[in-house]
């Protein structure tokens, strides 16, 4: 945390309930930054004339708070200097970029760690695309689960080659062919351990180093990670209302790879129409290009069905399907899928099985049941309906706010929406501030590859109670009150 932004992260952090005294709360939250890090050994704090005046309090009150903590060593003095963080907790600050290269991280290495980099508190308010695990039926599927454990055979417990539990890929052929119009037979299914494990075999395996792929700009952090850790340089493909448009991209090098999220594009939650996506596949078919089309959480769509997904709209697509369990069912689950074309199938087996060699197949083999005996299907039909009440709740208090006069997406599918805000909010600080409450705003800009062009907040709502909505809303609206 910078020094400027103390004053405005503890006027954030005050309550005037009465219920604590000032001088007690100014004391826990700076013991608290400065216990996990947030403030930095050697950081000077704000003058308490200064920091009493920004917060609206008596000077006294500042002063007993930075007795207290001096007293506890948490701060000290230099004279004529003012008061600081105390330098022994210099044990906790985060070595500076320059100093990273001294962890002998290769220049891929520190690339990825610098991309991948994230708090591990990934939940609650208002982390996108996290389901209501709270919501899942864990009883039946522990039940189910142990079930399958019991009556497995030796044969499960080894590794294997076969692409996945037959049983499993049935299931999924069966219902991929009825709920998105996918073209596949079960032998064209490719159980993963998730999108990560599927987007990192597509690059692999469809294309070499130096290779161009278009990524969608903005898009998935996810994926532009794994074509980069492929060696393949990616292109911004400018997204509009209608999704990822090929008739934008400046740069004339034809693809290899084409990222695509057509059914609700991550971030910006717009929806690819029939048009474009025959123009895409064009595209594709002209360049010999792939297209990767993630289907990450089409199931939950509120206002109308789905499109066919575009792998099923022609014969010859140049498309591989990436679909996943996690945001249906619960995040540890770490279970996706690939179809991939017929001539495709035993080199992603043979890759998949070198690489991560399969296992898992009582987990499959409960997973496969679960399908089939309609639980699936009504889990989804749940979490639609309450998916939908809690983005109706997530509006409802927004129209109440100051970020009712911010930009909001249509919100007609998906986990999240997405939130414009104007030109004098700063992404990040507002995300850095609110952080410190313990809510999370994932900011739009980390998704662009070149500078952004807007400035806005991904708001995961699925997996956030109506409470959680409640208070996390109201710490957006203070904070944004705070910089209007």
């Amino acid at each position: 945390m910078q020094s400027a932004w103390i004053g405005d992260a503890l006027a954030a952090a005050l309550t005037r309930d009465g219920k604590e005294g000032l001088s007690r709360q100014l004391t826990r939250w700076l013991r608290q930054w400065i216990g996990e890090g947030k403030l930095a050994a050697d950081t000077r704090l704000p003058a308490s004339r200064d920091l009493a005046r920004q917060l609206g309090i008596g000077r006294n009150t500042v002063i007993d708070a930075y007795e207290q903590l001096l007293a506890e060593g948490y701060l000290d003095t230099r004279h004529g200097s003012g008061t600081f963080v105390c330098a022994l907790f210099k044990r906790h600050t985060v070595a500076a970029p320059e100093q990273r290269t001294t962890l002998g991280l290769s220049d891929r290495g520190q690339t990825l760690e610098a991309l991948t980099r994230r708090d591990d508190d990934y939940h609650g308010a208002f982390v996108p695309c996290i389901p209501e695990i709270r919501a899942f039926p864990h009883r039946q599927w522990q039940q189910l689960l142990a079930r399958h454990q019991r009556q497995a055979r030796l044969l499960d417990f080894n590794y294997q080659a076969g692409g996945g539990l037959p049983a499993l890929r049935q299931a999924l052929a069966d219902y991929l062919q009825m709920s998105r119009a996918v073209r596949c037979h079960p032998d064209q299914i490719l159980i993963t351990q998730g999108t990560q494990h599927s987007l990192a075999l597509c690059a692999l395996l469809l294309a070499d180093p130096g290779d161009v792929a278009w990524m969608e700009e903005p898009g998935y952090l996810g994926a532009r990670v794994a074509l980069h850790m492929a060696g393949l340089q990616t292109v911004a493909a400018p997204v509009d209302e209608h999704g990822l448009d090929p008739e934008k991209i400046a740069d004339p090098r034809p693809p290899k790879l084409i990222y695509a999220t057509p059914s609700y594009q991550y971030p910006l939650g717009v929806t690819m129409p029939l048009a474009r996506r025959l123009t895409l596949i064009d595209h594709a078919r002209q360049a010999n290009a792939w297209i990767i089309e993630d289907d990450y959480d089409s199931e939950f769509r509120y206002s109308s069905q789905p499109l066919p997904a575009l792998q099923g709209l022609s014969e010859d697509a140049r498309v591989i399907y990436l679909g996943t369990l996690s945001k249906v069912m619960y995040p540890g689950l770490r279970t996706g899928y690939i179809v991939v074309p017929e001539t495709l199938v035993d080199a992603f087996r043979a890759a998949n099985t070198r690489l991560n060699p399969e296992g898992h197949y009582p987990l499959q083999s409960a997973l496969a049941e679960f399908i089939e005996n309609g639980q699936f299907a009504r889990h989804i039909r749940r979490m639609r309906d309450l998916y939908q009440e809690r983005q109706h709740c997530l509006r409802a208090v927004v129209a109440d706010s100051v970020a009712s006069e911010w930009a909001w997406s249509s919100g007609h599918a998906g986990m999240h929406v997405l939130a414009t805000l104007p030109p004098h909010l700063d992404e990040t600080r507002l995300s850095q501030m609110a952080a410190l409450e313990g809510i999370w705003l994932a900011t739009l800009g980390k998704h662009f590859q070149a500078p952004p062009d807007r400035q806005g907040l991904v708001i995961g709502y699925a997996g956030v109670t109506e409470q959680d909505i409640r208070r996390g809303v109201g710490v957006m609206d203070r904070l944004a009150r705070a910089h209007l």
